[in-house]
């Protein structure tokens, strides 16, 4: 079996497709509005006339590529090239501000590195085993698993709670623009057909993170390129040993992307932002997130490539596409006539077992090419401020039309930048917003069936293990400021009671001595 995928995957023609979708991949995750996801529909036709094996090879390659290749304008621009770059501007961009570009694209690509061929071993080895517990979970969980999600990142809100619980509200409100679930009724479209889909998740990301921060950095006169000391570079810009001294950030970090990888419907866009929620919650000193650390960057950059792994074990195994990426992939295996699920491990062995290697030596591809252009990509920096800005809005609003081929997207672009300027002169945090726009339609959609699904009203959350499992997180993750400002305080006061005490002794010692 392993001689015939070598085989397979260093065919002349196969190699050389694997490396042009690694690159392709790069260049399309690598601008904003673009992504793998748009790389893969536009070439999914191409597969049509390849063999099973190399139109799998192909895809899948652009598919690791475009995940690892948005990282790259998420630190030199603070634009995420995906939803699943996101957290990576919060810490990458302004260490890159710093001047200290190529540290952090160095530890993204060695973090994208390490966690997509550990994400894809682990799927190797327990696909059929975490499938079918991923199966089992229903309404209930999927339901609780949102709700723990939004508290997680809302507890992280930088001001307090309640800003963060109404950007999230927000982010809910819009998730709600039009044809509702179950009952498929119109709300908040005005009569404007195009707000029928909803609001389209690329123009809200490129409004909110893209455009509104632009204008925000213009308006405040933000138009220097940071000095780049590109003499001092050497390797990828850390030291191994720092690298290790963040194995538990990483170890967890890897298990929150993979776990919410494998959940159909979730992906990169959500453990990206949840594991650098619970990276910021851990930490002994939370106040240096968002101002260029290590541990943010690393948070981010191992959970989205982790959710690779995550995502393509109910591909497999069930059949059911774990994001929008994977689905590309089904559906360039029903091109050939495969079906994805249960039987392909067993009737398409050789293939599966092909695909799994294409996404590990693809990860190595990529960690090369993205290597030796880390001593290129912090130039970039130094293109003139002007001329960045006007390319990165042109490319914006490109983008925004060509994910729909409608002008009325590029509207809804607009609407969303006016939307991202006023929450941010209101102090209000982006990251519970987009996190509520993302999951608000999925909670609202669990919601109403597992009341259906039961006629224990909503105790049926709290009566199956997972499920109560979730809310039990989200409760603690709620209420734990509180508890850690009452910690704080009552040790504090121990303190001043011990001082106290301590000048009462000295105070009587001093009288007796008198006496």
């Amino acid at each position: 079996m392993l001689i015939t995928v070598l085989q397979s995957l260093f065919t002349p023609l196969n190699f050389v497709l694997m490396v042009a979708g690694v690159i392709i991949g790069i260049v399309f995750g690598a601008i904003p509005g673009l992504s793998n996801c748009t790389a893969q529909a536009l070439l999914l036709p191409i597969s049509f006339a390849m063999a099973p094996d190399t139109a799998i090879i192909f895809m899948s390659s652009i598919f690791v590529g475009g995940v690892s290749g948005g990282l790259i304008s998420a630190i030199l621009m603070g634009v995420p090239g995906s939803p699943a770059n996101i957290a990576t501007c919060f810490d990458g961009y302004p260490m890159a501000r710093k001047g200290r570009a190529s540290r952090a694209l160095g530890i993204s690509i060695f973090s994208s590195f390490i966690a997509t061929l550990a994400s894809v071993a682990v799927a190797m080895a327990v696909c059929d085993p975490v499938a079918r517990i991923a199966v089992k979970m229903g309404p209930w969980e999927f339901f609780s698993l949102c709700v723990c999600a939004i508290v997680l990142v809302v507890s992280i809100s930088k001001g307090n709670m309640f800003s963060g619980l109404t950007s999230a509200g927000i982010g809910m409100l819009l998730g709600c623009v039009g044809i509702a679930p179950v009952d498929a009724a119109k709300r908040f479209t005005f009569g404007i057909t195009s707000l029928l889909g909803g609001m389209p998740l690329l123009s809200v990301t490129l409004g909110i993170f893209a455009i509104a921060s632009l204008l925000h950095n213009f308006a405040q006169g933000d138009m220097a390129s940071p000095d780049i000391d590109t003499k001092s570079i050497k390797g990828i810009g850390f030291t191994l040993r720092e690298y290790l001294g963040h194995t538990k950030l990483v170890i967890k970090s890897f298990l929150i992307g993979l776990g919410i990888g494998f959940l159909p419907g979730m992906g990169a866009g959500l453990s990206n932002m949840v594991a650098y929620a619970a990276a910021k919650s851990g930490s002994k000193e939370p106040e240096k997130f968002g101002t260029g650390c290590d541990e943010g960057i690393i948070a981010s950059e191992v959970s989205n490539n982790a959710a690779v792994g995550g995502a393509i074990i109910p591909m497999v195994a069930l059949g059911i596409p774990g994001d929008t990426s994977t689905a590309l992939l089904i559906s360039a295996l029903m091109i050939q006539g495969i079906e994805a699920g249960p039987n392909l491990m067993r009737t398409n062995t050789e293939l599966v077992y092909i695909f799994f290697g294409v996404l590990l030596l693809s990860a190595v591809v990529t960690f090369l090419l993205e290597c030796f252009g880390t001593r290129t990509f912090p130039y970039i920096l130094k293109v003139p401020t002007c001329y960045l800005y006007s390319a990165i809005f042109m490319i914006c609003m490109a983008g925004a039309y060509a994910n729909g081929n409608s002008y009325s997207y590029c509207y809804i672009t607009v609407v969303m930048v006016v939307i991202g300027l006023l929450m941010t002169f209101g102090s209000l945090p982006l990251s519970p917003f987009i996190l509520g726009f993302i999951l608000g339609p999925m909670m609202e959609e669990y919601l109403r069936k597992g009341m259906t699904y039961s006629s224990n009203g909503f105790m049926i959350f709290l009566q199956r293990p997972a499920s109560l499992a979730f809310l039990a997180v989200a409760f603690f993750f709620l209420f734990w400021p509180l508890i850690r400002s009452y910690r704080e305080e009552s040790k504090k006061r121990r303190g001043i009671k011990t001082e106290l005490d301590k000048i009462s002794e000295q105070a009587d010692s001093y009288n007796v001595s008198e006496d």
